[in-house]
């Protein structure tokens, strides 16, 4: 008997909640977000921190820059939603082409929206989320396709299962590299989660696990590279918490 395989495309498990749902909770929490990195941290926050004529009391930031913490924290929450969402579109959409067309076309016409949006922020360069969603997509797509092909030159089954899911998680993997390198939103944290829903996503246990260990190693990393900070377990944990949801 072969080892078990994750290639169905039939899911068994019902989503917490309807994909309209999912959504709206997920722009939500994005807006959320964006509220809090825009009009407190590049608006108050920053007034305070410049010593501006227009800058609030000291109580008065700092009531502000904890809750620009509190909205950042649940602005984690959007991301992985849309990246399980990426997952299911490819697993029920009828024209796959169209839809891998769609976030392509978001994506370029995102872009220059959401340099200027950043530039409000920060001045560092990224590729907006619609390229880590697509990316994300054309790794679950190439690992589908690799691990549902029968290699003609490797007649044991077992050897012939294990080398065509190696093939296709190696190029999941040189996907996320990509997306890490070429400065997508998320990298391969992004990349990582979208292949994990897909993965596991008749397996309600296996995904909330590997998903909570990714998340795990990115903040890990985080502090190992940049020392411990509060707001990384914050993160991390808000991160994980849109498991609920999904």
């Amino acid at each position: 008997m072969l080892p078990f395989t994750y290639t169905s495309n039939k899911r068994l498990l019902p989503p917490v909640f309807s994909g309209s749902t999912l959504k709206s909770i997920a722009l939500i929490t994005m807006l959320i977000d964006h509220i809090g990195a825009v009009f407190l941290e590049k608006g108050v926050i920053s007034a305070y921190n410049q010593g501006l004529p227009s800058a609030l009391s000291y109580e008065e930031s700092l009531f502000f820059s904890n809750l620009d913490q509190i909205l950042r924290n649940i602005g984690r929450i959007a991301f992985p939603i849309f990246a399980f969402q990426i997952s299911e579109g490819y697993t029920h959409t009828k024209n796959l082409k169209k839809y891998f067309f769609r976030l392509i076309l978001f994506a370029f016409l995102s872009q220059i929206p959401f340099m200027l949006f950043r530039s409000l922020y920060t001045t560092g360069f990224s590729l907006n989320i619609f390229f880590t969603l697509t990316i994300g997509l054309l790794a679950i797509f190439c690992y589908d396709k690799l691990s549902t092909t029968t290699l003609q030159f490797v007649k044991n089954e077992k050897i012939n299962w294990t080398i065509k899911h190696l093939l296709g998680i190696l190029t999941a993997i040189l996907f996320g590299f990509i997306a890490e390198y070429a400065c997508f939103d998320y990298g391969f944290f992004g990349t990582a989660i979208i292949f994990l829903f897909y993965v596991f996503r008749s397996h309600k246990f296996w995904m909330c696990s590997t998903f909570i260990l990714a998340c795990i190693i990115k903040y890990g990393l985080n502090i190992y590279f940049y020392g411990y900070h509060y707001l990384y377990v914050l993160l991390g944990l808000f991160t994980a918490l849109s498991i609920v949801f999904i």
